[in-house]
């Protein structure tokens, strides 16, 4: 392999016509700055500069002005941000393109189903429908603060469900949508929820996935819960008992459109609970305000996706992951169509990315590495399927190989496209790093700080390090930092302020180059410690996936009388290879590579083949199930897996190990 052929060496470097039609080059130029780098210091060194100058760049609506941007006189974990203002997320999304007459017949959102069905909504027709929710929801009874949970694909109706109860100034709860019912109830009884917005059923991979049961039985166990609106029944039960009241969603929508507008809210009023799991088990609510995350994600939209009107935004994800509201929220402030799509993106083969990206014009895709590797693996490029609308490519939620980084860079696009990986959470509301993409973008790299964002990497005692590997922390609010944790103050302060006085702790490993670039390592409490030298699992599966055997791969830490922890690792075979022959001497190699790469302290003590590895619908692998199925506990909650059958796999290959141990 040439140097130019190393996937380590790809570099993504903008033309010139690339950045000067960039939006973050409008931004830079607004404010009288030479480049992004200025611009990337300044918003550090002035948080409140710069996301004021966020509102006034991307004209978000404020119907009462706010009289200061920021302010932190109650601490750094407590700040109130626009202070004054007022206004709603419908006013800025959906409100003032269906009354300009230029933009109102703009689509605003395409809908796919796994079957070929498209549905599409312009922006006139998508604030119509948003009315009619609201005044069918007030009927109900619905009233400002009351919280409505969404439980549906992404579909139009979970754009407009969320836009409706937003509107009367509702809480929004987006629930993942392949959530249990134990799942399901933790969270209707955390938020208090009033009403659920509930599909009947769902696709994927060709098959009718029932949605409603679930959340009956739920409701059952919340009294809170008062309404279920149903998404695609042509009946719905009656009330038994002191249960909820079904309505069909077509009723709802009978009413005639809400003539008031928007319910005016004040910037910190509470817009959505995102829910994310916590360390304990008990989710935790991620609370999201109305001015806070629209500003945030509009900003990440803009200027690190680069879209603004007319632009095309897809990217495959549920309401129930943070991705979700941000695709809707963030593309319609910025006046672009968002796509959603309902199924499985390689049903009924690996080609369905590109023919979706094709068919709609998508200028925006964002995907996960998984996915990307799965489709390498499968030689699935775009082929003769016209992917030139494409001029960002987004990706989050998990590390990148070089691989098949380049492979979609460069032999997929032809290096004409930026990868923007971006990284950031459910309590972030954004991203905390991503590169921009008017400046070189190394391969695999998340590039730098946000803008806005005063994150480092620090040491245990809280110093910063750079060339190697700490805890990624944030020195200064901003505006999507979550308010805290629902109904639990002491645990937001203990989840993110306890380890670092005065910073943020994510709870993410990361790494800083001495020449500026930013990568993420996983999650610090998925580390593993091998004789006091910490580990995270993401460097070893990114040596595993450079054997040209392996697909994808998979690190845990287990407990060792010697060690204290050993590292065990678990791979799937590349399509070609025959998993039905010996594989032990690859499981073997791969130990030496380990070795060889980081050192023989970190070579794993058992490497298996397998099948499969359980994983999220987003295609993120599940490590804490995996190391659960090793050690033969519990997995866990297993709702929000695509492929929950994949932990007995896990469990079956260590299994079988010990048998042969014993004989």
């Amino acid at each position: 392999m040439s140097p130019s052929d190393d996937p380590t060496d790809y570099v993504w470097s903008p033309s010139r016509e690339y950045v000067e039609s960039a939006n973050v080059t409008r931004l830079v130029r607004r404010q009288g700055l030479r480049d992004i780098e200025e611009l990337r210091a300044r918003s550090v060194a002035d948080v409140a500069w710069y996301w004021g100058a966020v509102v006034e760049d991307l004209e978000l609506p404020f119907s009462t002005p706010y009289r200061a941007v920021l302010d932190v006189s109650r601490g750094v974990s407590d700040p109130d941000w626009y202070l004054g203002g007022r206004l709603n997320v419908v006013d800025a999304c959906v409100s003032r393109w269906a009354g300009d007459p230029e933009a109102r017949d703009r689509v605003a959102v395409v809908h796919e189903i796994e079957d070929g069905t498209v549905v599409r909504l312009t922006f006139a027709e998508l604030d119509e429908q948003v009315a009619r929710a609201a005044a069918g929801l007030r009927a109900l009874g619905i009233r400002r603060g009351d919280a409505v949970a969404v439980y549906l694909p992404m579909s139009p109706e979970a754009v407009v469900t969320f836009y409706a109860a937003a509107r009367l100034g509702a809480v929004v709860v987006p629930l993942f949508s392949g959530f249990a019912a134990g799942a399901i109830a933790a969270r209707l009884d955390d938020a208090e929820v009033r009403a659920v917005v509930v599909a009947a059923d769902s696709v994927r991979r060709g098959r009718r996935v029932a949605m409603l049961p679930p959340v009956r039985e739920a409701a059952q166990r919340c009294p809170s819960v008062r309404h279920l609106v149903v998404v695609g029944a042509e009946v719905v039960e009656p009330r038994d008992g002191d249960g909820p009241e079904e309505t069909r969603w077509p009723d709802l929508l009978e009413h005639a459109p809400d003539p008031r507008p928007a319910e005016p809210m004040a910037s910190t009023d509470t817009l959505l609970l995102a829910y994310t799991s916590g360390t304990t088990g008990r989710p935790k609510g991620a609370v999201h305000t109305h001015a806070g995350f629209l500003v945030k994600t509009a900003s990440e939209v803009a200027y690190s996706f680069d879209l603004g009107p007319g632009g095309v935004f897809c990217w495959i994800t549920d309401m129930g992951w943070i991705m979700g509201p941000l695709s809707i929220v963030g593309t319609h402030a910025n006046g672009g169509t968002v796509v959603l799509y309902e199924g499985s993106p390689d049903v009924p083969g690996p080609e369905r990315l590109w023919e979706l990206v094709e068919r709609h014009r998508v200028t925006m895709l964002g995907v996960s590495p998984t996915l990307i590797r799965t489709l390498r693996a499968r030689a699935a490029g775009a082929g003769d399927h016209d992917v030139s609308c494409v001029h960002t490519i987004g990706s989050t939620g998990e590390p990148w190989d070089a691989e098949s980084y380049a492979w979609l860079a460069r032999d997929v696009f032809g290096g004409r496209v930026p990868i923007i990986n971006f990284s950031g959470g459910t309590e972030i509301g954004g991203s905390f790093l991503a590169p921009y993409p008017v400046e070189p973008i190394r391969s695999c790299s998340l590039g730098g700080p946000s803008l806005g964002m005063d994150v480092d990497v620090v040491d245990a005692d809280g110093n910063p390090v750079r060339g190697r590997t700490g805890e990624l922390v944030c020195r200064q609010p901003w505006p999507a930092m979550t308010r805290g944790i629902w109904r639990d103050r002491e645990r937001y302060l203990e989840a993110y302020w306890s380890t670092f006085p005065g910073m943020w702790r994510h709870g993410d490993h990361a790494r800083v180059d001495p020449d500026g670039q930013w990568f993420l390592l996983g999650r610090s409490d998925d580390v593993v410690n091998v004789a006091g030298k910490r580990l995270a699992p993401a460097e070893v599966e990114a040596v595993l996936i450079t054997h040209p055997a392996v697909a994808e791969a998979a690190v845990v830490g287990v407990p060792d009388a010697t060690k204290g922890e050993t590292v065990w690792a678990f791979w799937v075979p590349r399509a070609g290879v025959d998993s039905d022959g010996d594989l032990a001497p690859v499981s073997s190699r791969l130990g030496e590579m380990v070795a060889q790469e980081l050192g023989k302290p970190f070579a794993p003590s058992l490497v298996r083949a397998v099948a499969e590895l359980p994983k999220t619908r987003s295609a993120k692998i599940m490590r804490r199930a995996v190391r659960a199925a090793a050690l033969g506990e519990e997995p866990g909650d297993l709702s929000g897996a695509e492929n929950p059958g994949a932990v007995e796999v896990i469990r079956a290959a260590v299994h079988v190990d010990a048998v042969n141990a014993r004989g």
